[in-house]
C-alpha cells in the first residue's frame, strides 16, 4: 500500500510538470522558441555550481543554494512568469506569487512543506549569504540568455534599466558583474537593449 507521505510526493512531482509550460522572455538556442521555466531552473542550478568560486561569500552552502534556484521559480505555475521589466505587472506578484507557494508547496508532508516554503521565502528576502548569491544567477542568466538567443529588442529596455535591475550582482560577484556589463554593451550593439 502506498503510503501518504509518498501519495504527496508523487503528486507533488505531477503538478511541477506544469511548469514545462511556462514560458518566459528568454529564448532557446535554434529553435525559435522561449525558453520554458523549468530550462530556466536547470540552467541557473549549472551555473550555481560552475560560479561559486566567483562569489564574495566563501562559504556558501550550495546544496542550499541549488534546492532555492530549484524551487523559487515553481510558483509561476500557478502566477506565470512576471517580466522583469513590467513594473506594473510586478506591483502584486509578490502576493500571488506566495499564495502560489503556499498551495503548490502545501501539497507536500509538513515536514518538507515548511522546507520549500522557509527557502522561497529565504530566496525572495535576499537575506542569506546563499540566497544573495542564488539572486545573483538567477539575474546573470537572462542577460546572457539574450545575447545568445535574441536578435532584435523585442521587450524595448533600455541599457540604463537593465544595468538599474542588475546592478547589485556585482556586490555579490564583482568578476561576474564585469562581464555582465560586457554581455550588455554587446547586447546594445545587437540592438537587443535601447541605448539609453
Amino acid at each position: 500500500m502506498i503510503s501518504k507521505e509518498l501519495s504527496q510526493k508523487l503528486d507533488f512531482l505531477s503538478e511541477i510538470e506544469k511548469l514545462k509550460v511556462v514560458y518566459r522572455q528568454n529564448g532557446v538556442h535554434g529553435n525559435g522558441r522561449n525558453e520554458n521555466s523549468a530550462e530556466h531552473s536547470w540552467h541557473i542550478a549549472i551555473m550555481a555550481l560552475l560560479l561559486h568560486d566567483h562569489s564574495v561569500h566563501v562559504e556558501l552552502d550550495m546544496l542550499k543554494v541549488v534546492k532555492m534556484l530549484l524551487l523559487h521559480d515553481i510558483v509561476e505555475i500557478d502566477a506565470g512568469d512576471t517580466f522583469l521589466y513590467n513594473d506594473s505587472g510586478r506591483k502584486d506578484a509578490h502576493e500571488i506569487e506566495k499564495k502560489a507557494a503556499e498551495r503548490i508547496f502545501g501539497m507536500l508532508p509538513e515536514n518538507i512543506k515548511n522546507e520549500f516554503i522557509d527557502l522561497w521565502h529565504e530566496f525572495e528576502e535576499k537575506s542569506t549569504e546563499e540566497s544573495k548569491y542564488a539572486n545573483s544567477i538567477d539575474n546573470f542568466q537572462p542577460l546572457l540568455n539574450h545575447l545568445l538567443t535574441r536578435q532584435d529588442n523585442l521587450f524595448d529596455v533600455s541599457k540604463t534599466k537593465v544595468v538599474s535591475k542588475k546592478a547589485f550582482i556585482n556586490d555579490n560577484m564583482p568578476e561576474l558583474w564585469e562581464a555582465a556589463e560586457d554581455i550588455i554593451d554587446r547586447s546594445v550593439e545587437k540592438g537587443i537593449y535601447l541605448d539609453c
